[in-house]
């Protein structure tokens, strides 16, 4: 790749115990020689994982690493965003992924928050345009929009309060993605939308993922992890086969990112940065 090429981005969850803490700090150093662009911490619903994902950010941020934190509203006060908002901003994170989030088993009242799209009128009511604010964008739509042309007016509410860029689902036809482009821009909506990629490693989680967010997993995808389910090399190999197709796919019609979901591992997502053209430095990396 040359020094114009398109930017990546990692994304982690927050480690729930000390060897968690200690192995993602271990792909983050790894993942830190693809000089990416930012990293990214997913939040709770509610804040259920606050101080996980502040300290993650924090201790990326220690070294070296540019860190953004995902923030949701449901079941969160006013109050409370603020507060959160705040705690980021005097570590020096100023760019946030702003999403609804899902509402956790027992939750009946989402709060204060309804949508994504109020949390980003609220932000940049009170914090003004000094944060970056990513969304999410659903080329495959979100499985609760009525229409395609509901979930599209709800983007374009998101990009209208406020939203600087996006992130969307993962997806693995790359058609579905350049036709959500083409729809946006006939909106008028020229914001940055980068692609999300999910690397294969598992049969059951991709398809528990993918039913529960509405990301489509095509028939003969489907088929064929089905069939390798018990054979792991060979689900390895067909997964890293698949998506380093679909990110060359996106990155030969001149995508300007690509948005890794690493579900906290290093080597899938090592393996198809390389194999894309991605340079990996044995050297460089974090400041321990």
């Amino acid at each position: 790749m040359k020094n114009n090429s398109p930017e990546l981005s990692f994304e982690f969850f927050p480690a729930r115990t000390p060897k968690g803490v200690e192995s993602l700090a271990n792909v983050h150093a790894e993942l830190a020689k693809f000089d990416p662009a930012f990293f990214s911490v997913t939040f709770g619903a509610g804040g259920s994982t606050h101080d996980g994902s502040f300290n993650a950010v924090k201790t990326m941020l220690d070294a070296g690493s540019t860190a953004g934190a995902h923030i949701t509203c449901v079941g969160c006060s006013r109050e409370y965003i603020k507060t959160v908002v705040q705690s980021y901003l005097d570590i020096g994170v100023n760019r946030f992924v702003v999403l609804r989030g899902d509402l956790p088993g027992g939750m009946v009242e989402r709060g204060y928050f309804k949508h994504a799209v109020d949390l980003i009128r609220f932000i940049r009511e009170n914090f003004g345009d000094q944060l970056h604010l990513d969304v999410a964008a659903y080329p495959d739509f979100h499985p609760e929009s009525k229409s395609p042309a509901q979930e599209l007016e709800h983007f374009k509410q998101k990009v209208d309060a406020g939203a600087n860029s996006a992130i969307t689902q993962y997806f693995f036809n790359a058609d579905s993605y350049f036709a959500y482009l083409d729809e946006i821009s006939r909106m008028g909506i020229d914001i940055p939308i980068t692609p999300g990629i999910m690397p294969i490693s598992n049969y059951a989680t991709l398809v528990r993922f993918s039913d529960a967010c509405g990301a489509e997993l095509p028939r003969w995808i489907r088929a064929r992890l089905e069939q390798y389910q018990d054979d792991q090399a060979s689900l390895t190999a067909f997964g890293l086969d698949v998506v380093s197709h679909l990110c060359l796919d996106l990155l030969d019609n001149g995508v300007e990112g690509l948005h890794f979901y690493s579900l906290n591992r290093v080597n899938p997502v090592k393996e198809i940065c390389q194999r894309i053209g991605f340079e990996f430095d044995q050297i460089a990396g974090v400041t321990q």
